[in-house]
C-alpha cells in the first residue's frame, strides 16, 4: 500500500518539479518580470489572494454559473437528443440548428448574447450553448447504437417499460451520457470563464483575469491562471471518481 502511494505520488511531484524547474528557467533567462514572473512570485501572489474574501467569492460564483450552464446544456442536449431521434419532423428542424450551435465559435456566442442578457448570466448562458451539442450527438450516438436484439428480448420476455429502460435502454447509453457529461464539463469551464473575460460580471474568476491584464499585474494574471488549471484537473477527477462508484456499484441485474 505505501509503495503503491509513493509511486503515486512521484508520477505527481516528478512532472511537477520538471516543469517548475522549466519555468524557473525560462524566466530567469527572460530577465523580465512583466513577461514572465517567477514560480516564487506567482506562489506568493497567490498566497496572498487565498486569505481574501474576495478570491473564494469569485471562485464560487464562477463555479455556480459554469454548473448551471452544464446542467441546464445537459437537460436540453438530452431532450433534443430523444426528439430529434423519435420524430423525423424534429430531426429535420432541429438537428441543423444544433449543427449550426456546435460549428459557431464560443468568442461569436458572447458577443451575441451580450446583445440580449444581461452581464452576470452570459457565462451560464454560454456553457449551456456550448454543452447542449456535445450532449446532443452523444447520446443521439447512443440512442441509435442500441442493439436490437437485446429489445426484442425484452419485447418477447414481456419485459415493462420501467424494465426495459433499467436493464436495456440505461445500461447501454451510460457510456454515452458519460462521456457528454465529461466533455461537457470541460468545455462548460472553458467557455464559462472566457465569457466572464469578455463580459466580466462583478464576483468571477475571468473579471480578476480582465483585470490583472488591465492592470499589468503579470503575477496576478499567472496566479488566477493556476486556479484555473487546477479547479479544471480536481473538477475532471472529482467527475471520474463519481462515475467510476456509479459505475462500480451498479446493479449487475
Amino acid at each position: 500500500m505505501s509503495d503503491k502511494f509513493g509511486k503515486r505520488c512521484l508520477k505527481i511531484l516528478l512532472p511537477l518539479a520538471f516543469w517548475l524547474g522549466v519555468w524557473q528557467f525560462v524566466a530567469d533567462t527572460v530577465g523580465f518580470p512583466l513577461l514572465l514572473p517567477t514560480p516564487l512570485s506567482v506562489g506568493r501572489e497567490l498566497m496572498e489572494l487565498s486569505v481574501t474574501g474576495a478570491f473564494w467569492r469569485s471562485i464560487f460564483s464562477s463555479l455556480g454559473r459554469v454548473f448551471f450552464g452544464l446542467v441546464l446544456g445537459y437537460a436540453l442536449g438530452s431532450v433534443l437528443a430523444l426528439l430529434t431521434w423519435r420524430l423525423p419532423l424534429a430531426d429535420l428542424l432541429l438537428s441543423p440548428a444544433i449543427r449550426v450551435i456546435r460549428a459557431t465559435p464560443v468568442v461569436s456566442f458572447i458577443l451575441l448574447v451580450y446583445l440580449w442578457v444581461t452581464r452576470k448570466n452570459i457565462p451560464g448562458c454560454i456553457a449551456t450553448l456550448m454543452v447542449l451539442p456535445i450532449v446532443w450527438s452523444s447520446l443521439r450516438t447512443g440512442l441509435e447504437s442500441v442493439d436490437k436484439k437485446l429489445l426484442e428480448m425484452a419485447k418477447a420476455y414481456r419485459f415493462g417499460r420501467l424494465k426495459t429502460i433499467r436493464l436495456i435502454w440505461l445500461p447501454s447509453l451510460r457510456p454515452f451520457l458519460d462521456s457528454g457529461l465529461s466533455t461537457g464539463l470541460g468545455l462548460a469551464w472553458k467557455s464559462g470563464i472566457a465569457a466572464e473575460v469578455i463580459c466580466p460580471p462583478r464576483y468571477a474568476i475571468g473579471t480578476e483575469l480582465s483585470k490583472a491584464k488591465t492592470a499589468l499585474q503579470s503575477p496576478k494574471l499567472y496566479a488566477w491562471t493556476v486556479v484555473i488549471i487546477v479547479l479544471s484537473l480536481a473538477l475532471e477527477a472529482a467527475l471520474q471518481k463519481i462515475l467510476s462508484f456509479q459505475k462500480s456499484g451498479a446493479p449487475s441485474s
